[in-house]
């Protein structure tokens, strides 16, 4: 599932291509026909995303709410101007403690950092020219490009085409309707006031028995976490899963919220969600490159921790997986 990086990094890429643009709007696949048709030809006035839900504002009052679930992905294609706060592949902010120039570009083999495809399915399907400027399409490109698979909702301007395959929720909201969406959701360290999200996120864990390992993945409790970053958080902090909430000392639970802050910028910034530290510059280059090679416990099940040796543990903890180690998180 997209976690909260992926949709901040949508929604600045509409932020920097369709807001203050006309937007012809269509449904190839059929199922959100009456949605399109109430979209199209209105101005996109604003794109904002908490946790891992986007609003897209439209003239009108109407506001379109995307949440991309398990399959869901964006994939934009034409004249892409590129957001300068994302740096995509090129690895400004690979690792906590370390930054690197724009020459030391990285791409990593999966396509996680794209701005082409952003989602569960990561690989681009248009043709995406990247620029700061518009420069126009050359005549060799046919535009709009063609639909390729099940595409629920074509959003497009005049240089740019941004196709949503395999959305959770599409739906059209009214501004009361959007603004419930977004009153039912955690702090977003992205959205509102940093330390205002922290108090809000230590209270929260601080009221509930429920265990730390749940709590994280509740986005009613905190935005955009989802298995990768739930995994690497609660191994980064020592803590072990299965700790309610309620028992963690308070500075454990601030540690949490400040460990995502970080990380979360370091995702929207890459693309990637880079969890590792102190890496040199080989192991650096590596990680960025694949998945399996930055991150401590994520994905690694059976394999020795890279800290004390122990075998990481898998097991299922309300129907998703955890990965963790039994003695580095006692």
């Amino acid at each position: 599932m997209p976690e909260g990086h992926s949709v901040h990094r949508i929604a600045r890429q509409f932020d920097r291509n369709f807001v203050g643009h006309a937007v012809q709007a269509s449904s190839p696949q059929g199922r959100f026909a009456e949605g399109a048709e109430l979209l199209s030809g209105r101005e996109m006035t604003q794109a904002r995303a908490v946790g891992k839900q986007m609003f897209l504002e439209f003239e009108g009052d109407l506001w379109l709410r995307v949440h991309l679930g398990l399959y869901g992905a964006w994939d934009f294609a034409g004249e892409i101007l590129v957001d300068p706060t994302i740096a995509s592949a090129n690895g400004r902010m690979g690792q906590t403690n370390q930054r690197g120039t724009d020459a030391d570009a990285i791409h990593d083999v999966d396509g996680e950092n794209s701005l082409t495809s952003i989602g569960a399915p990561r690989k681009a399907r248009g043709h995406v020219r990247m620029s700061e400027q518009t420069t126009g399409l050359s005549d060799d490109d046919e535009w709009p490009p063609p639909v390729v698979g099940q595409v629920r909702l074509r959003l497009l301007t005049q240089n740019t085409c941004a196709d949503l395959r395999g959305p959770t929720a599409c739906v059209i909201q009214t501004p009361e309707e959007m603004l419930a969406s977004v009153a039912k959701l955690g702090p977003d360290p992205l959205v509102g006031d940093v330390a205002e999200g922290e108090e809000r996120f230590v209270a929260t864990v601080q009221r509930k028995r429920t265990a730390i390992g749940l709590q994280l993945m509740d986005q009613a409790v905190v935005s955009g976490i989802g298995n990768v970053y739930r995994a690497e958080m609660l191994f980064r902090a020592g803590v072990n899963p299965h700790t309610p909430g309620k028992d963690l000392p308070e500075e454990t639970i601030r540690a949490l919220w400040r460990d995502w802050v970080q990380l979360l910028n370091i995702g929207v910034e890459t693309g990637q969600m880079m969890t590792m530290d102190n890496l040199g510059p080989d192991e650096y280059r590596a990680a960025m490159a694949h998945r399996d090679d930055r991150h401590w416990v994520y994905h690694r099940a059976g394999l020795p921790c890279r800290v004390c040796g122990t075998n990481i543990a898998l097991e299922e903890l309300s129907a998703r997986k955890l990965y963790w180690c039994p003695t580095c998180q006692r």
